[in-house]
Order: structure tokens, then sequence, then C-alpha cells
């Protein structure tokens, strides 16, 4: 039997992350992820998707991720039912998320200013495109070619790289 699923889409809220009584993380979400066509007024439609994501898995996402978020999902479906206070049956279908991936870099992340580099910030401390120089004060680094690319930040460090065989995959 197969029961993968993989969707890319946007958080509609922040995940909603909770322990169990055992302490175990649990984090939930809903999943706009946009149709292939267009309605007959010009608008792509959404279906909103349940998830769940567990452990420490969990954690990680919800500290990562925040509402609007676009994320890649990777999972199984799945189907569960309970009675609720009412004395009523409720089915509940969500994908049990097992991966996930940030489709957005985190300076895109407009709502959580926690120091992160923002839109044009060298998260390796270096503004001026290329000519990073306080590694190697007398040397400027050679390494964007001048297409305005940053520079490597190991570059010119002045160590040696001792790479054995028995380090190598093959």
């Amino acid at each position: 039997m197969i029961n993968r699923t993989t969707l890319t889409g946007r958080l509609t809220r922040n995940v909603d992350l909770r322990y169990t009584q055992s302490g175990v993380a649990v984090g939930s979400f809903t999943l706009a992820v946009d149709r292939r066509f267009t309605n007959a007024n010009g608008q792509r439609d959404a279906d909103f998707i349940n998830c769940v994501i567990w452990r420490k898995s969990a954690e990680n996402f919800a500290n990562f991720v925040h509402k609007g978020s676009l994320v890649g999902i990777d999972g199984r479906i799945q189907t569960r039912n309970y009675e609720n206070q009412q004395g009523q049956r409720v089915y509940v279908t969500e994908v049990v998320v097992e991966n996930f991936a940030l489709l957005e870099p985190r300076s895109a992340n407009h709502n959580n200013n926690n120091g992160a580099p923002q839109n044009n910030e060298n998260p390796f401390g270096s503004s001026n495109n290329g000519n990073n120089n306080q590694a190697n004060n007398s040397q400027p680094s050679n390494n964007n070619g001048g297409n305005g690319q940053p520079a490597d930040p190991f570059a010119n460090s002045g160590d040696q790289i001792d790479i054995s065989d028995d380090d190598l995959p093959f």
C-alpha cells in the first residue's frame, strides 16, 4: 500500500504547538494550497488542508515558520474519529507531516524581527559584495568575479583543509 502526499502552500495561521501529557510536542496547522486552474472569475481557488507534525520536528517547524510562510511538506494522510462533548461522531482527515522544507529565505519573514539578516544584509558580516577584507586585511577576495554575489566566507582564511580517503562517501 502507498500513502504519500507532498504539498506546497502557505500557512493560514501560526503553528499551534502543544504538548501531550507525556511531554511529546505536537503542532497543528492549516496549509493553503492553490489549485492548478483558475475559476470562472479568473481567480485561483485554494484547498485548506489540516496538518499535524510531531516531536522535535514540531518544535523546529513552529520556531521557523509563521502565518503566510511558504513551505513544502511530505507525509501521509491519516483519518481518525472521536465523539465530541455533544455526543456526535466527528471525522477528521489530516496530513501527518514527516518531512518539511522552508521555501522562502528567512529574510522574507516580515513578522519576526529576531535579529536575522534582512533583505540585503550579508549573513557573514561583509556588506561590500565580494571584497571581504575582514578575514584577511591585506588581500581582497576574488571569489565573486564581479557578479555581485557575496564572497565565500571560507576563502583566504589561511587554514588548510585536511581530508582523508576515509572522509569521502565513495
